[in-house]
């Protein structure tokens, strides 16, 4: 059993997560969200994400986003809510030897099912893709998609449902003595007391922690872009089409779910961007990249018109890794953020680790990737 209070701040996937297995370790939680689990500024807020295993040479991550997948396949049967879609995620390979080589190695070693694909192969089972410029595809046939906004307001509900408390409030670090946080102020004035503060608040940690985080975590805005798809053709839902991922270029995207239209993501990094009042419009040179896209690669698409745009914000570690470390200074205050873009589909298994580490119940100190002091090294990551 887990004593005490915690106080967490971010309804997303990573407060959300682990704010459910505290819960579930005997915690009393308070999950604090400004805006709701899942809400449009939230890094953790859109339709969709996606859900891979290939993850290069990367042991860790391979593991657990295998782990997160079993999560999230176990809890969608139990709270009988759609969580996940298993589309399959198909990897578009510009040579021989790269990344998607590694993805396919590691995870053979690992004994994930994976396929590699000769392009005639591919071609054979989605003629709707060009192969130009690839030399061959894997593809991970139990992968797919996450239901983003949806999944985080259903782990919301049920952390509740299991006796934990959610406020919609805005607050701040409150008052500090002898390397303790005493309390969290709110906008109203009042003052949350609790014996372990979590803060999980994705784009606004630097905000909430400039002294230390201001230099780790960047905030930036991606462009998501929604093509229309022609009428009276499946061939760009799911489930005609896998989710795919080309590195190379590097973009992915997700087929049309829910008549929602054909997702493509730029995985770059973009300008600088204000999570509360920034504008969450697609750039002209985005929708000219993606049009450029999939004129290439889906070309019965290049003409189709825009219907949705989104902004997916990343707040992004020099190195990519997560943060998951207690406050330097501050002993009942944890730290967890730097999703980089890549952390919505590693909720549960991250949620379980920092769950494990809060409540002092790992037999191992938290792994040196993701620790604030001493800075992460980018050489670490792969």
């Amino acid at each position: 059993m887990v004593e005490g209070n915690v106080v967490i701040i971010g309804a997303g996937a990573m407060g959300g997560w682990t704010a459910f297995f505290l819960q579930q370790q005997g915690a009393k939680v308070t999950l604090i969200d400004s805006w709701g689990g899942g809400n449009s500024r939230a890094s953790s807020g859109g339709e969709t994400r996606v859900i891979r295993s290939g993850y290069g040479k990367d042991s860790l991550y391979t593991a657990w986003s295998r782990r997160a997948l079993m999560y999230w396949k176990h809890y969608q049967t139990v709270w009988g809510k759609e969580l996940f879609l298993q589309t399959g995620v198909l990897w578009l390979a510009a040579e021989e030897g790269g990344y998607e080589s590694d993805c396919l190695a590691e995870m053979n070693r690992q004994k994930i099912p994976v396929e590699r694909l000769p392009l005639s192969e591919m071609t054979a089972r989605y003629p709707q893709i060009s192969t130009e410029g690839l030399s061959f595809a894997l593809f991970e046939p139990e992968s797919g998609v996450l239901m983003a906004r949806r999944s985080c307001q259903i782990v919301t509900e049920e952390v509740v449902r299991s006796g934990g408390r959610f406020e919609l409030q805005t607050v701040k670090p409150g008052d500090a003595k002898r390397g303790r946080l005493e309390n969290l102020l709110a906008v109203d004035g009042s003052k949350i007391k609790a014996d372990k503060f979590v803060f999980a608040c994705g784009p606004w940690l630097p905000q909430m922690f400039p002294e230390i985080l201001s230099n780790r975590i960047r905030v930036t805005k991606q462009d998501v872009i929604f093509y229309g798809t022609p009428r009276g053709d499946n061939r760009f839902t799911a489930p005609h089409l896998p989710t795919w991922i080309e590195m190379s270029r590097p973009i992915y995207g997700v087929p049309s779910v829910d008549g929602r239209g054909f997702k493509v993501a730029p995985h770059l990094s973009g300008p600088e961007f204000d999570p509360t009042n920034g504008m969450r419009m697609a750039s002209p040179e985005s929708i000219e990249m993606t049009r450029k896209y999939l004129a290439i690669r889906f070309p019965a698409l290049k003409d189709q018109p825009v219907v949705e745009t989104r902004t997916c914000q990343y707040e992004s570690t020099p190195n990519e890794h997560f943060v998951i470390d207690r406050h330097p200074e501050l002993e009942n205050v944890w730290i967890l953020g730097g999703g980089s873009g890549h952390s919505f589909k590693m909720g549960p298994a991250l949620g379980e680790y920092a769950a494990e580490h809060i409540a002092g119940r790992s037999k191992e100190p938290v792994a040196e990737r993701f620790r604030l002091s001493p800075l992460n090294r980018t050489e670490e990551s792969a």
